[in-house]
């Protein structure tokens, strides 16, 4: 049929009629929108809180500068690492998208076909559709033939058969999974199969469903279970330091009131004594607050995930948005993709067997010269497939295509380049006859191609694996075809007759050669990561657009559904269940077959309705709002744009294994996390407690504004990088899995936690207050005086300042490890975490530089000795406040074995 198609005029007029066909990329990731999004964070917002009110205490002369702009700072840190990190992954996405070219398609224009960009087509515009085209719009084939794949829109690789309809049909308003698989319907983003014929489009740009699922993807995300932790740990902390200020304070004028000899005596000292004693507490209760609340921590999770996302790439990974990384590793559910993900992608030959049920290996089947030689002119002479230049299989089905792959190349080019065994006569497949046929008058044989019940029906011989002829037992081989049939393989058979070629009949002399079974394979990569996934607790759910007996299949191979109770239900049992009654089987779900884009976004909903976190595999335009919707969405490397833009991990491969590392690697960014928050915890109950108890025991300030600056910004940034780092152990994905609203603080962490942090203010106040420790800071000619300007009294506080931080560097070891191994992959191992012991010199040796600053004779080191308040000490000082600050490795030790006594026991 001839179509003079639009004129330039009508092209217009339809464009604003009824819209481009350009569905709206996402607005790339700005700097400063990521900068912005960082002050969301309630941790963030606590430690602004902070400044503020350090910066008014400042202002009425009762702070130091120092603490508020170092919180400010580090905050801004925060926020320039996180913007640098997302905007960072979004280009790498950016990149990967813009090297391939535009889609293009053929249009009648003008009287004359013109080959135009997608975007430009409009509605009314005349499409000319051929093998491997992909549909631009949507709309009605109106002409022609063509067999589709409908993958991208319900992810099944599957032969759809579409046939001109007459040009006023209607496209479908309410479209189902039917309607993809109807007759006429034809959508964007759908790939042709074979044949050729004119698409009438009807809808374009948003209007599609392509574009209507990519509207879908903007609506807002649910916080991430790492956000939500945050925010729980955020208001136990602020609690904490609130509640704790409070009652120091109080305790604080209490006691102030009590050296006074009451309310009366203190009253009656004057106006200035008792507004300075209540200015001396609210200042005491604001340094409670700011060493309550961990300054670092942000820092730090900024810090791992920027590393972890460039790591992953190593890892066929690339993570689109940070904390998916880290949500992969919360995982309580997974909904995965079947085509391409747990199966290969493509059909092909699974099983090669003998007529009496015996299978041959296929590596094996060179070995049996006969069959093989019989099988490859079958085959290879007996095809609509060929390999391309680029050793790719082009031209006929799917089938077809599984067929030349499993001849291979080699044999393909053989047999093309024999002029002996010339083709003299051949009828392709069609749909009526299902069967193929080719005559070799060379060899006096016609080959046959086609369904094992064709063939049968004329087949009284078959060749044994050693190519003897044989009489056939249709009972055996019957059997053997329903054994495959249940596995959902696609069973073809092969034979030949010694008459000559039959149009449209298969001669009675046939004898079989053999059977092969086909199907989209499990990939034995993914049935392995399968089981570790769910070896960690986490329910994988497959959910297919394919029928339901194909999908238990599959399921079955994949190690999936294993017992009675593994549930596989279809999209339409699905829907007459209320949501009451899926949630009630949702533990027991394995399998969602002919499942639909709805079905998909339903089911994450109910899942996190339930507080599971929740993953979503897919490639497709139908899985695009699922895995927007979903805690963490991986999208498929070969999948469609808006799969891709609609997940926060894109896994380059399509390969359930590297699903499996992400979820491995985000449970080691956890555990990173906690071991942080276990460091920097104990600092922060230490300094809480010293600071509170210290005045009541006559030293007024034992940690200074500065030092609290630099275990905030200084320790904690480097102890980021110090234990972000920690390698990814097995052990992780044998761990269950955890809720969303779980508080990253444990029972077994507080115990750590509280009690290292008693014990470093039981060697605190050891060290401050026994004579033996204070009398090494003096030298001859001195007396130790509590007072500021008293040389062994400031000497005294400086090695509080440096047992304090090495004693926190110390528990930086015991928190590597919930055992013993705390010492291990330090500097030998697989994954050694040589960069700890780095940290940890660097620490201490900028801590030796402050220390040690005012000896230097420079007016900048002077200054930081003197901002530090700090004053040089001799090496006895130093031996001693380390062996005090190491004791902290033997208590956790001991520790440890008691509580793993107590639980053994």
């Amino acid at each position: 049929m001839k179509f003079e198609g639009l004129n330039n005029s009508q092209v217009e007029e339809s464009r604003k009629k009824f819209g481009s066909n350009v569905i709206p990329d996402s607005e790339p990731t700005t700097f400063w929108d990521e900068f912005k999004e960082t002050f969301s964070d309630p941790m963030i917002k606590i430690l602004l809180a902070i400044a503020a009110l350090m910066i008014v205490m400042f202002f009425l002369g009762y702070a130091e500068i120092y603490e508020p702009i170092g919180t400010i700072v580090a905050v801004l840190i925060v926020a320039v690492v996180s913007a640098k990190t997302g905007v960072a992954s979004d280009t790498k996405y950016r990149e990967l998208k813009d090297s391939t070219k535009k889609d293009t398609c053929k249009v009648h224009r003008e009287g004359k076909l013109e080959v135009i960009l997608v975007d430009d087509v409009v509605v009314g515009d005349k499409v000319l559709l051929q093998s491997g085209d992909k549909i631009p719009a949507d709309g009605i084939l109106i002409d022609g033939k063509l067999r589709v794949d409908n993958s991208a829109l319900n992810g099944e690789a599957e032969e759809c058969k579409k046939e001109a309809a007459p040009i006023e049909t209607e496209l479908a308003e309410d479209i189902t999974g039917d309607t993809f698989v109807d007759k006429h319907s034809l959508f964007r983003g759908a790939v042709v199969f074979d044949g050729e014929g004119y698409l009438d489009v009807r809808k374009v740009g948003l209007k599609t469903m392509m574009g209507k699922m990519a509207e879908e993807m903007q609506e807002d995300e649910p916080d991430s279970p790492l956000k939500v932790k945050l925010g729980i740990l955020a208001k136990q902390i602020s609690t904490f330091g609130y509640i704790g200020a409070i009652v120091i304070a109080a305790f604080y004028m209490i006691h102030t009131i009590t050296l006074a000899h009451g309310l009366g005596a203190f009253l009656a000292q004057g106006p200035e004594v008792v507004i300075k004693s209540i200015v001396d507490a609210v200042s005491l209760a604001v340094v409670i607050i700011v060493c309550a609340v961990p300054e670092g921590l942000p820092l730090m999770i900024s810090l791992v995930l920027m590393q972890n996302t460039s790591k992953m790439l190593d890892h066929n990974v690339l993570v689109r948005k940070a904390e998916g990384i880290e949500t992969a590793g919360s995982l309580n559910i997974l909904f995965s993709d079947k085509t391409g993900t747990i199966t290969k992608g493509s059909l092909e030959v699974v099983d090669f067997f003998t007529a009496d049920g015996n299978s041959i290996a296929i590596s094996e089947l060179d070995k049996h010269e006969k069959v093989k030689s019989l099988i490859n002119f079958a085959i290879g002479k007996n095809t609509q497939s060929l390999f391309d230049a680029e050793g790719r299989v082009v031209g006929g089905n799917a089938t077809d295509q599984a067929l030349m792959k499993f001849l291979g190349i080699d044999v393909f080019n053989e047999l093309e380049n024999d002029d002996v065994h010339k083709i003299t006569a051949n009828q392709g497949f069609n749909s009526t006859n299902k069967f193929s046929q080719a005559r070799i008058d060379s060899l006096g044989k016609t080959f046959y191609k086609g369904a094992p019940e064709r063939l049968l029906a004329k087949a009284k011989k078959y060749l044994d694996a050693d190519g003897n002829v044989k009489d056939l037992n249709l009972e055996v081989l019957n059997k053997k075809i329903d054994d495959l049939a249940v596995k959902a393989m696609r069973v073809l058979a092969f034979g030949y007759s010694e008459k000559d070629l039959t149009e449209n009949s298969i001669n009675d002399d046939l004898v079989l050669i053999g059977l092969v079974g086909i199907r989209d394979d499990v990939r034995a990569e993914a049935k392995e990561a399968i089981h570790e996934v769910r070896k960690a607790g986490i329910q994988v759910v497959m959910i297919t657009g394919d029928r339901l007996e194909t999908a238990v299949a599959i399921a079955k191979d994949a190690g999936l559904i294993e017992s009675d109770e593994d549930k596989a239900i279809s999209s339409a049992q699905l829907n007459e269940m209320s949501d009451d009654e899926v949630k009630a089987i949702i533990p027991h779900i394995r399998v969602i077959a002919r499942a639909l884009p709805t079905d998909k976004s339903r089911m994450v909903r109910l899942c996190q309705e339930m507080n599971l976190v929740v993953g979503m595999t897919g490639d497709g335009v139908n899985d695009s709002p699922a895995l927007k919707r979903a805690d963490v969405g991986f999208a498929m490397g070969s999948g469609t744009e808006a799969a891709k833009e609609a997940g926060k991990i894109v896994i380059l491969d399509d390969n359930f294994k590297s699903i499996k590392d992400a979820i491995w690697y985000g449970r080691t960014i956890y555990h990173n996390i906690l071991k942080f928050c276990k460091f920097q915890l104990v600092i922060n109950v230490t300094a809480v407690l010293v600071s509170a108890i210290a005045p009541f025991f006559g030293v007024e300030e034992p940690l200074k504004v500065t030092h609290l600056l630099f275990v905030n910004l200084v320790m904690d940034g480097l102890g980021a990088i110090m234990l972000g780092n920690e390698p990814a152990l097995e052990k992780y994905m044998s761990e269950k899995p955890r809720r969303r609203d779980e508080s990253i603080i444990s029972k077994k962490m507080m115990g750590q936690i509280v009690t290292m942090g008693l014990w470093l203010t039981v060697v605190s106040f050891i060290y401050l207050k026994l004579p033996f420790f204070q009398n090494l800071f003096v030298k001859a000619g001195e007396k130790y005086k509590v007072a500021d300007n008293n040389l062994p009294y400031v000497r005294h506080l400086t090695g509080y300042f440096v047992l304090f931080i090495v004693a926190a560097l110390f528990n930086g070891f015991n928190v590597r490890d919930d055992g013993f191994g705390i010492f291990k992959n330090l500097v030998s191992g697989k994954d050694k975490n040589t960069g700890f012991l780095k940290v940890f010199v660097a620490i201490c040796a900028v801590q030796c530089v402050i220390v040690n600053a005012t000896v230097v004779p420079n007016e900048v080191f002077k200054f930081i000795g003197k901002m530090f308040s700090c004053e040089t000490f001799g090496l006895k000082g130093w031996v001693a406040v380390i062996l005090l600050a190491f004791t902290m490795i033997p208590v956790d030790i001991v520790r440890k074995f008691i509580t793993k006594s107590y639980k053994d026991a």
